[in-house]
């Protein structure tokens, strides 16, 4: 086991180019929540502060990663994913979809949310 102390940050911007190791293969050690978004979204924007709170209740247990569907090659992830509106959140585990949702919700009906796709 490692003793370096885990410096990633519980919410961070990935890309296409780092999505397998950042999220796919990261999601092995700890779920990861993936926010497909765009800047110009109200609802994203909406969503986005109940996210935050969300992860941070979650002390570190669960990750989120924020794809800004507009920037770079970004856009083929959420064709891959077949994201068909924003905002659409996606829960990795184990390499693995677990679960996703579409549009704004509040932080009461995402912690539901993830009672039910993620039992510990």
């Amino acid at each position: 086991m490692s003793s370096v102390p885990d410096s990633s940050p519980s919410a961070f911007d990935v890309h296409y180019e780092d999505f397998q190791t950042q999220v796919i293969a990261a999601s092995s050690e700890q779920p990861i929540l993936v926010d497909f978004w765009a800047d110009w979204c109200g609802p994203c924007h909406a969503l986005a502060p109940h996210l935050k709170r969300v992860i941070e209740e979650h002390a570190g247990r669960l990750r989120l990663a924020k794809v800004e569907v507009d920037e770079g090659e970004n856009m083929r992830l959420a064709g891959h994913y077949r994201v068909r509106g924003f905002p659409t959140v996606i829960l990795f585990r184990h390499g693995e979809e677990r679960g996703r949702f579409s549009g704004a919700r509040s932080r009461i009906q995402i912690n539901h949310w993830l009672q039910e796709h993620l039992p510990e």
